[in-house]
């Protein structure tokens, strides 16, 4: 039983590279760790070459939004970038290289990862965009895709309650990517915005259980962060 309690720099300055994978939770605003991101923009605006998987690209200077626009990530792997003009901008200009996945595809290949698979086969995607440079199966009589699984470097996650030991509880669609997102990387940050004593969570209510979990930081307050 240890405690995974850290400040905000020990824990990511341990933990992120150059031209690692980044698994970002959150869908729009709701379960986005803006504490984290914002502390990478502002103390590790050095870091290149980052790629970064995340359902949506938030929307301009807000997010994911700051780490674009300070040119820290090479890639993106996302289901959708509408909200923010600036990231279609810079996949207009080549500045920026971004993979669009099918939002259940991309959540199962995340959860895929997690649970050691490499691959998995579907037939959402045949003859379209999607399926373009994928290898493909016959089972059954059906040509099948072949999707392969997702994982990454550091996780970063932002959890409604989470304990010493990293057990963490989100509430309602704030949950979204990540627990999936919590199996299927290396290393796992979790932002909380509320930190509480070990047995304060019911062991039926852990979401994600704290083996998963490396570091746990204090999330700071944020006008743009869901009630």
């Amino acid at each position: 039983m240890s405690d995974l309690v850290k400040e905000l720099n020990e824990a990511v300055a341990e933990r992120i590279r150059d031209g690692q994978t980044l698994m970002i939770a959150g869908f729009g605003r709701g379960g986005t760790p803006f504490t984290l991101i914002e502390h990478l923009a502002e103390h590790h605006a050095h870091l290149r070459g980052l790629t970064l998987v995340k359902n949506d690209a938030n929307e301009s200077n807000l997010g994911i939004g700051v780490l674009l626009a300070r040119g820290m990530a090479r890639r993106l792997i996302s289901t959708h970038i509408g909200l923010n003009p600036d990231a279609i901008a810079m996949m207009n200009r080549g500045e920026l290289e971004v993979e669009f996945v099918p939002q259940g595809i991309f959540a199962e290949r995340i959860r895929a990862g997690g649970a050691g698979l490499p691959a998995f086969l579907t037939d959402i995607g045949m003859g379209t965009i999607v399926a373009k440079g994928k290898p493909t199966v016959e089972l059954d009589g059906r040509t099948l895709l072949v999707e392969r699984a997702l994982r990454g470097d550091v996780a970063l996650l932002c959890a409604d309650i989470a304990d010493r030991m990293g057990n963490c509880w989100w509430r309602g669609s704030n949950r979204n990517m990540s627990v999936a997102m919590g199996t299927a990387c290396d290393a796992v940050i979790v932002e909380a915005r509320e930190i509480v004593e070990p047995g304060a969570i019911e062991p039926e209510n852990v979401h994600l259980p704290g083996v998963f979990v490396d570091a746990v930081v204090q999330a700071q307050p944020r006008k743009h962060m869901q009630s």
